[in-house]
């Protein structure tokens, strides 16, 4: 498994400064397992920066895109927008997968398709470009890679709660409650990390991650929603 620094810097039609750092973007942290002498950590700690960009850049857009918007609203379109199955849809349009340095075990069960995965590296490829670039190379790439769909999404309502939308279409066709269990968690507890699954029944109908239960329920819900809406 080898990391095409060239083939990535052609994917984003940008001249690259730091091979190793890109590469670290793209290093799952299943990938440690089976190469104890690799290097280098996980991309988690850039996934960490990232976030905090994406978060920042996302905010300025929407504050000066809708003026007269509360807060509380400004806030819906960006969860909207910066959600798991948003920015994961951006990355595997984008090639990421290609990229990405795994494990066997991960590489055999479709990680490289894997939302969550997908959607982390979308955040710490931003974040290497952070540091690669500047900020207004970030700006330029996020409303080009990113929010270029937020006008729909505004238009379609997208941002509502996703728990409150997936509730009421769940009980409209199924007449059953919607359930959310966590599913996986790790990381430290001040940086904990958690995957949450929600089930209709025994069935489950949407995944999503986060670093809190109520993000990744909501992300969660929002996939279940998407499904349940086109059966």
């Amino acid at each position: 498994m080898t990391f095409d620094f060239q083939l990535l810097q052609k994917k984003l039609n940008t001249k690259l400064n730091n091979e190793a750092l890109f590469r670290l973007a793209f290093t799952h942290r299943s990938y440690l397992n089976e190469h104890p002498d690799f290097e280098q950590v996980s991309n988690e700690r850039l996934e960490f920066l990232g976030d905090a960009v994406l978060q920042l850049l996302s905010s300025e857009f929407l504050y000066e895109k809708y003026p007269n918007s509360p807060e509380g609203i400004l806030t819906n379109y960006r969860s909207a927008i910066v959600c798991t199955p948003s920015i994961a849809a951006e990355a595997k349009r984008l090639g990421y997968g290609e990229f990405l340095l795994l494990s066997n075990g991960e590489e055999s069960t479709g990680g490289r398709e894997r939302e969550y995965i997908l959607a982390n590296t979308f955040e710490a490829v931003l974040g290497a470009l952070y540091l690669d670039k500047d900020l207004d190379f970030c700006k330029d790439f996020v409303i080009k890679e990113l929010l270029y769909k937020v006008t729909e999404i505004v238009e379609n309502e997208d941002y509502k709660d996703a728990k409150s939308k997936f509730q009421e279409i769940a009980q409209e066709k199924m007449g059953i409650t919607p359930v959310y269990q966590v599913l996986e968690s790790w990381g430290p507890d001040h940086e904990k990390n958690f995957k949450v699954g929600v089930f209709l029944g025994e069935k489950l109908w949407g995944e999503g991650t986060g670093r809190s239960k109520q993000k990744a329920e909501q992300q969660a819900a929002l996939q279940a929603f998407a499904k349940l809406s086109s059966n």
